[in-house]
């Protein structure tokens, strides 16, 4: 059984037991279950259900393991070619690892 979720405007295939880095929640802490109901569709075991927009009855409920991980460095380089310009500016993302523990379709 899986489904796909929207989480703060991303949308995710989950299904138990899998882990997912979604983007930083700020009231989370670990061991904190939270649950998500804007199911888009779930699959169970061939069963399609698909929502217009959402399925109805449908969530899934995910635990908070780390709620701040971050992600990898990204520099961003600006440069103009004779003219003495450059930038250079690093970038982390900010991200919450869940794992789902319950789809409830």
């Amino acid at each position: 059984m899986y489904a796909i979720v929207e989480i703060q405007g991303q949308q995710f295939k989950v299904e138990e037991g899998k882990k997912l880095f979604v983007h930083h929640m700020k009231d989370a802490e670990a061991g904190k279950t939270v649950e998500f109901d804007k199911v888009l569709l779930v699959d169970a075991d061939g069963a399609v259900k698909v929502g217009a927009p959402t399925v109805a009855g449908a969530k899934v409920v995910v635990e908070v393991v780390n709620p701040l991980v971050k992600g990898e460095k990204v520099i961003v380089f600006k440069m103009k070619r004779r003219k003495d310009y450059r930038k250079k500016n690093g970038h982390r993302e900010q991200f919450t690892q869940v794992e789902v523990k319950q789809v409830i379709a």
